[in-house]
């Protein structure tokens, strides 16, 4: 059976209601997910981490700037090590947040689990 036909299904046994509940728990896009950052339990640092990495990437062109207008290669050196590090700093923070967007994936699809759990085991002990 296809994803479609077991929604399908799942939503000719629902109420409205939870129908509703049923497609909140709907993924979305990457822009969708990623705005789901901003909701929950980790909110605070969602907004931290990217205002870091607005900072961090304003530093980064600055540094790139930089180590094109040095004179000196020594100069040239630490401007350099200093982007790559900075660079560095900001790729990992955008794997936290990609880590963070797929937790929440997997919790939307464990919530649709408990839900369709629940529902089976409602009708199972409806019909003896």
């Amino acid at each position: 059976m296809k994803k479609e036909e077991i929604d399908k299904l799942i939503e000719e046994s629902l109420n409205d209601e939870e129908v509703k509940f049923y497609h909140e728990l709907d993924e979305g896009g990457v822009f969708k997910q990623w705005m789901g950052l901003y909701k929950g339990a980790f909110k605070g640092w969602a907004i931290l981490v990217t205002t870091i990495q607005l900072i961090l990437t304003v530093v980064t062109f600055y540094l790139g700037y930089e180590f094109f207008t040095e004179s000196l290669s020594t100069d040239m050196l630490h401007t350099g090590a200093a982007f790559f590090i900075v660079f560095f700093a900001i790729s990992m923070l955008k794997i936290w947040h990609w880590m963070q967007m797929d937790k929440n994936s997997i919790l939307r699809e464990m919530k649709r689990l408990e839900f369709q759990i629940a529902i089976l085991s409602e009708k199972i002990s409806k019909n003896p």
